[in-house]
């Protein structure tokens, strides 16, 4: 019998990925969720403005989409002190991890990330050969100091480095971001992943040139912009590195439709801000929900919340099986010591009461009672 002739690192990997969505779980359950809490989408929903861009594109889908997305490469930069000549754009934040991926790791190569940060880098890095090396979290922060110094250690291609975080809602300051990459090594990039950045306090943003070699920031339209359907994200970083993704990237990944939301929901900032309001009122209420059941909440600069179930990752576990028995769908993080606590997406009032509803009925099943 013969078959397709794996390359042995194809044949060295499982064949899985980084999350399992919700409508595979729904499949699983025979049910659908009452309440989607679990994929940090923005459930509050784009502009409108966006949605009438995307229906009147859509009457030109039969068109491939701008290859080189002129015209959202035009608009960023003004939000950004950068040219277009600094910015690339793709298939949400994770197409573009592949092609950095692509670009700069080949077999053997290191990259240094936090145990328990965003796992689909992970994937691309295995998925090309690299080796990947960790560090722990500090106080449910990734420990930007020692990224780096772990990436002195191993001779890092890249530091992954997320601000806001995920899993975790912590942050740092981007003035002690740009401050450390002093102690960068030579020969290392920075991927600074600020998918979250919108909903985070004044100055999360890193102050970094869009010149600086050293950096790379991936932004995306999933989040508050509430467009994770779409798939559109972007990086902005030295104009010699944006160009070199046009060396291995789709270059008719993104469709029409895509670009013309994403532009329109750029240029849209009051419904923007509307949302980030929303969000940090839901914030709110699901840390009340915490309390009210003897738990507490992490500040979150995202738009979710990790409740720290107050035991370890078995009893959260325990907590997120209850609530999914329940209908709905929510996540937790996949390392200790950040597994004890459970992730819940930001939504309007009747998800929110949904989750209110089960928290306690979970809480007493993992409880034994």
């Amino acid at each position: 019998m013969t078959g397709p002739r794996y390359t042995p690192l194809a044949l060295s990997l499982p064949a899985a990925v980084p999350f399992v969505g919700p409508e595979t779980q729904e499949r699983e359950r025979g049910a659908p969720f009452a309440a989607r809490l679990g994929a940090n989408e923005n459930i509050f929903g784009p502009s409108p403005k966006a949605v009438e861009a995307m229906a009147k594109a859509a009457a030109e889908i039969w068109k491939y989409g701008d290859a080189q997305s002129h015209d959202l490469r035009q608009a960023l930069p003004a939000y950004h002190g950068a040219g277009p000549e600094h910015i690339i754009v793709g298939e949400g934040i994770d197409g573009l991890l592949g092609y950095l991926v692509r670009l700069l790791i080949g077999p053997g190569d290191a990259v240094v990330t936090s145990l328990g940060a965003y796992p689909t880098f992970n994937y691309h890095v295995a998925g090309f050969g690299g080796v990947i090396h960790t560090v722990p979290y500090k106080n449910d922060r990734e420990d930007f100091e020692a990224l780096f110094a772990r990436a002195a250690e191993v001779d890092a291609k890249i530091v992954y480095l997320a601000n806001p975080d995920n899993p975790m809602g912590s942050w740092h300051k981007g003035a002690d971001i740009a401050t450390a990459l002093d102690h960068l090594p030579a020969g290392c990039l920075l991927l600074l992943d600020e998918a979250y950045v919108e909903c985070a306090p004044e100055g999360t943003a890193a102050p970094v040139s869009a010149d600086d070699v050293r950096v790379i920031r991936m932004r995306t339209f999933s989040k508050a912009y509430g467009m994770a359907g779409a798939r559109v994200g972007y990086a902005i970083g030295h104009p010699d590195l944006i160009a070199a993704f046009n060396k291995v990237r789709n270059h008719f990944g993104m469709n029409r439709a895509a670009q013309a939301g994403a532009l329109a929901a750029l240029q849209d900032q009051d419904w923007l801000a509307s949302v980030l309001a929303q969000i940090g009122g839901a914030r709110h209420r699901i840390a009340g929900i915490a309390a009210e059941n003897g738990l507490s909440a992490l500040p979150s600069a995202t738009n979710f919340v990790a409740i720290d179930c107050g035991h370890d990752g078995v009893f959260a576990k325990a907590v997120l099986d209850g609530l999914v028995d329940q209908g709905i769908f929510v996540r937790m993080p996949f390392a200790a010591p950040q597994n004890r606590c459970i992730r819940v997406s930001c939504g309007p009032e009747a998800e929110l009461d949904a989750f209110a509803a089960a928290l306690p009925r979970a809480l007493a099943a993992a409880r034994g009672g």
